[in-house]
């Protein structure tokens, strides 16, 4: 059995597959006991350390001939990154968004947002200016030899940067890179974060330029100008180039042929830096007048459209990939037809997730982890019929339709025809009123009405207990 056990692990490992054991006893110690708790902790440590690399290289003072140009200040660098960051957020927002059906862990999101953003944009400063002296980039007579560096250097240099972190998720954690949406997301998040220590950089030298030079005009106009160009027009330039490498490697992930394996990567980053040399030629030689509007409305925005369009198809593809296999399943008689119904459409699986936050906490919690359950066993699927996973992955399979038995009987699989568990909103206004009325400083002394003969309004009839001839009223004075 032990020998049998050890062969299984291993089968598992060869494809990629996840392990059964799981780790028991407190919170902390499996917090302190996963090995993502550490790689967190240790590539937080070396973006940080990145990042202090850079802002001391940028607030250094350069030296030129005849004296020094100072370096942007800490004030600088604090705007620019206001400045900066809505755009870093849009981003963020959208592919969170667009990782809907295997969404990646948090930590990997991270991963590729912290590395594009403080290593990639490190390795790009040093190699770059590395390069630049090389060329000898001195910007004299030739107004083309100034952008040598960013035209044939930069683009390579950059997209190589920005997607080193997807080749090392590809190979740590291939199983979970289960569509070119995953592709997509990871090399968007890391285009984004360069885009954004970028920005701050170009932002906090043009602040301090226009602080301290008059012929730069009004700096707030001219600062607004910059944000509106890097921030808003151009912001799609990063995430677009990095995409064509993220496309490259998940293609080169869920292949069984050992060519595409190496030539995909390799198109991708071409393709990327292609996109981006280009990018920087027309920013170069085509950047003001009506040269540059005709390219940018007639060339990259349709371009970009059709990037963003095939993009969206992707989601379509992945409904269909979940109906079909789900399908598979089906007739196999382990899955019914309203599961491959429900979960194969997001919105169903919205619902269900809504309906089960209102039907308690542990209801909510199995709900999620039957979507995620179901999610797994269908990607399992796909690469079973596409050939990167073998045999191994029955087992895997088995383990995952035993989970998902179990956690039907307490989840919410098919939302049709139930109801949000909402609370009655009028029996709950009348309860908080009459709690309301329950405070101390709500209160009010109430005295019984005094039985009389005279209440101010119709006179009793004779006869009975409050009936008097004498008006109470009536009598001597009191003082």
């Amino acid at each position: 059995m032990a020998m049998s056990s050890k062969v299984a692990l291993h089968e598992r490992r060869q494809n990629g597959l996840p392990s059964t054991r799981t780790s028991t006893g407190p919170l902390g110690k499996r917090i302190l006991l996963n090995r993502w708790t550490w790689v967190f902790v240790l590539m937080t440590l070396v973006y940080a350390g990145c990042l202090l690399f850079q802002y001391r290289m940028v607030t250094a003072p350069v030296k030129i001939e005849g004296g020094e140009v100072e370096g942007i200040n800490f004030s600088a660098v604090r705007d620019a990154a206001k400045l900066a960051f809505p755009t870093l957020l849009f981003w963020i927002v959208a592919y969170a968004w667009l990782d809907r059906f295997r969404p990646q862990r948090p930590l990997v999101w991270w991963l590729a947002l912290g590395w594009g953003g403080s290593v990639a944009t490190a390795m790009s400063i040093v190699i770059n200016t590395w390069a630049a002296l090389e060329m000898q980039v001195t910007g004299g007579a030739d107004p083309s030899q100034g952008a040598r560096s960013a035209i044939f250097v930069a683009p390579f240099v950059e997209e190589a940067a920005k997607a080193s972190v997807l080749f090392g998720i590809a190979i740590a954690y291939r199983y979970r890179l289960v569509s070119k949406v995953s592709g997509i997301v990871l090399a968007g998040l890391s285009a984004a974060g360069f885009a954004f220590t970028e920005n701050i950089i170009y932002y906090a030298r043009a602040i301090v330029f226009t602080s301290t030079t008059i012929s730069a005009g009004d700096p707030d106009q001219a600062i607004n100008t910059l944000v509106m160009l890097r921030g808003v027009w151009l912001a799609f330039g990063h995430p677009l180039f990095t995409t064509m490498t993220g496309i490259g490697v998940l293609v080169a992930v869920r292949t069984p042929s050992k060519v595409v394996r190496v030539l995909a990567p390799l198109v991708g980053y071409l393709a990327a830096s292609l996109l981006h040399m280009a990018f920087n030629t027309a920013a170069t030689f085509f950047s003001a007048g009506s040269q540059g509007v005709f390219l940018y409305f007639l060339v990259i925005i349709p371009l970009v459209l059709a990037v963003v369009i095939w993009i969206l198809r992707q989601l379509i593809v992945e409904s269909r990939r979940h109906r079909d296999r789900l399908a598979d399943f089906v007739r196999m008689g382990w899955l019914t037809d309203a599961d491959a119904y429900v979960f194969s459409r997001q919105r169903s699986r919205t619902r269900a997730a809504l309906i089960a936050a209102t039907r308690g906490w542990a209801c909510l919690v199995a709900t999620l982890r039957l979507q995620h359950a179901v999610t797994e066993l269908v990607y399992l699927r796909d690469a079973q019929v596409r050939g990167t996973v073998d045999a191994a992955g029955d087992v895997r399979a088995h383990e995952l339709l035993a989970q998902i038995r179990q956690l039907k009987a307490t989840a919410v699989s098919d939302p049709r025809g139930r109801r949000l568990n909402l609370p009655d909103v009028r029996a709950l206004g009348a309860r908080l009123r009459a709690l309301a009325g329950q405070l101390p400083w709500r209160r009010r002394a109430t005295v019984p009405p005094q039985a009389g003969p005279y209440s101010g309004g119709t006179p009793a009839p004779v006869g009975s207990p409050a009936y008097s001839p004498v008006d109470p009223r009536w009598g001597p004075p009191t003082s």
